[in-house]
């Protein structure tokens, strides 16, 4: 129930890899370039020494040097990385509130003579750790000129304490063997939900404390306890969010912000997300139609994709897989909740959508449910997303924000042919509302869906082939922003850093250069080479 999905794509020209877990896991994206060496690193303005090699408390917060964050695997890019720890209050409204512990790590600017103003990646999901993402932040050069800070948002992997819960991931990984929008399904969603808020309460953890509000303070002090006058948000997904929201409540030491798969704290629910999907999948579809042989192989892949979510809705349909690395046959029910949320995913790998929506047509489900099994069952995603960061976020900061009516017209107006079991749940939120009636948290302020304006310069780049956080979210964002550059990359899908050399290229250019990111690269750009079936 996040909103990254990003399975894994064979390469292609100009493009780079990118994973998936499934619902309710955040994006794990992966480059394919040889990660660069380290140089000189930046000076903490107070000290003169490097960021990140000094001890100091400001205020409530306190920075220690020290080893670097845990991560699920080996990241080979933060080997000589300057790590420690901040210190910060979980609850900043309660006095006396106990303390968490947040991991750093600094990777230092190739260049011998480094900017001063680091850039500070803000990870996806909600519930993904920043740390953790530090490759596709290096292969992509954001460390050129500028030293990259990482650290994991409360709640997350390397976070103490994390608010992990494998129980959800393992539970989304079966949804795979039952029918996706089924009332049995939901219940046992919401069970392994209260299972895991249970838990985590048992443990200590303030889960109101696990939010935009809090997340943004704890990165404002870590730029005050490094000694750092101003620094650069690079935000993807859901870390646009939070970039918005810390760019309402701290601004001073901002000098530019970077948004990448935008999703604006103002509109966040089921409506804008299915708003979205319509958006991506068009785009996808339209690209089809405007090649002959695409087309003429696969005509009218819009009503191709709605018929079938009508039938599988009506008839589910049941298949067996076998998936690499095991002889296992694994059970796969496709429904329509589960066609839709397959191609929120799949547009990721968009060469082969219109082929496997055809054979499935045509009576072959292998192709699709080999990809759904695939994303959903991969073991990597299990006991790696902070659920407490999930559900504080959207059931403080969303559902309290939007009425059931409105997160079904949502789905309505975007798809009036899809029968009502599917319209009723967006695609990456099946079960929110009954999850977040168990998770039992108050509701954020109301001004944490305030929209954001200002002056500094922003970066605002999407993808067109994005049905996460639709291409419109960028204009959107931007007409309050002064000083938003707005950049739609053609053909590409959600978070389009992970994806796209031509993004990387600009996202570099525009810290460089923020009121003119160098987009010369767009002119080359051409779309994918659709598969052609038999």
């Amino acid at each position: 129930m996040t909103l990254h999905q990003a399975p894994r794509r064979r390469r292609t020209t100009g493009r780079l890899l990118a994973t998936s877990a499934g619902m309710a896991t955040g994006l794990l994206v992966t480059g394919l370039l040889a990660a660069p060496s380290q140089a000189g690193p930046s000076p903490d303005t107070t000290t003169g020494a490097p960021i990140g090699t000094t001890a100091r408390t400001v205020g409530d917060a306190r920075y220690e040097p020290g080893p670097c964050p845990k991560t699920p695997e080996p990241i080979e890019v933060l080997e000589g990385a300057r790590c420690g720890t901040l210190t910060v209050p979980e609850n900043r409204a309660e006095p006396g509130s106990r303390t968490i512990e947040l991991g750093v790590a600094i990777v230092s600017a190739k260049s011998d003579h480094p900017k001063p103003d680091p850039i500070v990646w803000l990870a996806g999901g909600p519930g993904d750790d920043a740390v953790g993402e530090a490759k596709l932040a290096i292969d992509g050069g954001l460390n050129r000129d500028r030293d990259v800070i990482f650290m994991s948002q409360r709640g997350t992997y390397s976070a103490d304490p994390d608010a992990l819960c494998p129980n959800i991931d393992e539970f989304n990984a079966r949804v795979v063997g039952l029918v996706y929008d089924a009332p049995s399904t939901e219940r046992q969603h919401v069970e392994a939900t209260k299972a895991c808020r249970d838990k985590l309460v048992a443990s200590g953890i303030d889960l109101s404390a696990y939010n935009d509000t809090e997340s943004a303070a704890d990165y404002d002090d870590l730029r005050k306890a490094l000694g750092i006058g101003q620094w650069n948000l690079y935000g993807i997904s859901y870390g646009t969010n939070l970039a918005l929201a810390y760019m309402r409540l701290h601004p001073d030491g901002l000098r530019s912000v970077g948004l990448d798969g935008i999703l604006p704290p103002s509109t966040g629910g089921s409506a804008s997300t299915w708003r979205s999907f319509r958006q991506g999948t068009d785009g996808l579809f339209k690209a089809c139609a405007e090649q002959p042989a695409c087309n003429k192989r696969y005509p009218n892949l819009s009503a191709t994709f709605e018929k079938l979510v009508n039938d599988l809705e009506a008839k589910p349909v049941t298949t067996t897989v076998t998936l690499p690395g095991s002889d296992k046959p694994v059970k796969v029910v496709l429904d329509g909740g589960m066609l839709v949320n397959w191609l929120t995913s799949a547009t990721h790998t968009a060469e082969s959508v219109p082929r496997a929506l055809d054979e499935l047509a045509n009576g072959n489900p292998q192709r699709v449910a080999q990809q759904w099994a695939s994303w959903r069952t991969n073991p990597k995603g299990i006991g790696v997303t902070s659920h407490g960061l999930v559900y504080g976020v959207f059931c403080s900061q969303w559902t309290p924000y939007e009425t059931q009516e409105q997160a079904l017209k949502g789905g309505q107006e975007a798809f009036p042919g899809f029968p009502a079991s599917v319209q009723a749940q967006a695609p990456l939120l099946t079960s929110l509302r009954p999850d977040c009636d168990v998770w039992n948290i108050p509701p954020a302020a109301r001004s944490i869906r305030d929209v954001t304006s200002g002056d500094i310069p922003t970066l605002a780049l999407s993808g067109a082939f994005d049905a996460q956080t639709g291409a419109d979210n960028g204009p959107y964002v931007a007409r309050t922003l002064s000083n938003a550059k707005v950049v739609t990359i053609p053909y590409e899908p959600h978070v389009v850093f992970a994806t796209s050399k031509c993004a990387q290229d600009i996202a570099v250019s525009f810290f460089d250069t923020p009121a003119a990111p160098k987009t010369e690269c767009l002119k080359g750009l051409e779309p994918p080479e659709f598969e052609i079936g038999p």
